[in-house]
């Protein structure tokens, strides 16, 4: 049987091609397309950090393939589509306008506007940066930020939120993500976000390199 699989940051950059497809023996797992690629590649084991994803649905390193699907490999989270349920749910590689995202769930039975912005800093980890590189596996990325937002409001009493995040290079001083949040008490807004920017970096396919003066790493900023 035949199944593409989907590669992205380091994985995408060793291999050299964001695709392959692979021919395997039919009812082959995950995990054996994995060592398939691997020996193609010369990958390496398995790393125990990685995920995968079936057809853009999180999946199980033993579960087994079908004629035609689509396996993407999932290494460690950082933190285009454009979605939306309610309030705004957007990957974007435009600048974030934050107050627009702000006027877009704010309402007058709102007491609080709790807002998070991640900031792209000019040292890390001892070292000068120039730039963030940030990629993101589209439609599974759009999905699972959307199941976020559903969540959050599941768990807190808010009125509505907004989740945006840019993808692309981006300069020392750009907004990398904005998240706010409206509630009419400004304790479910904190906590709220909170929990969204650490789910996010934890479980959305998005994953940062960042481009030193000299040399360059993708970087795994899970919570």
């Amino acid at each position: 049987m035949k199944v593409r699989v989907v590669l992205f940051a380091k994985p995408r950059e060793l291999v050299g091609t964001p695709n392959v497809d692979l021919a395997l023996p039919t009812g082959a797992t995950a995990a054996e397309a994995w060592q398939h690629l691997s020996d193609r590649y010369s990958l390496g084991p398995l790393p125990r950090a990685f995920r995968c994803a079936v057809n853009s649905e999180y999946a199980r390193w033993d579960d087994r393939l079908a004629e035609g699907d689509e396996l993407a490999i999932i290494p460690p989270v950082s933190g285009g589509a454009v979605g939306e349920r309610r309030g705004l749910v957007l990957l974007s590689e435009n600048p974030i306008d934050r107050d627009a995202a702000i006027a877009r769930i704010r309402s007058d039975q709102d007491g609080a506007v709790v807002v998070f912005e991640g900031v792209v800093r000019e040292q890390s980890r001892g070292k000068s940066v120039r730039a963030l590189v940030y990629e993101a596996y589209g439609a599974m990325a759009q999905r699972q930020m959307e199941m976020l937002g559903d969540e959050a409001r599941r768990r807190w009493p808010v009125t509505d939120l907004a989740m945006v995040h840019r993808t692309g290079t981006l300069a020392v001083g750009d907004v990398s993500v904005v998240i706010a949040v409206a509630a009419p008490h400004r304790g479910p807004a904190f906590d709220a976000c909170e929990w969204l920017i650490d789910e996010l970096k934890r479980t959305v396919p998005i994953w940062k390199k960042e481009v030193y003066t000299e040399g360059e790493a993708w970087i795994d900023d899970r919570p």
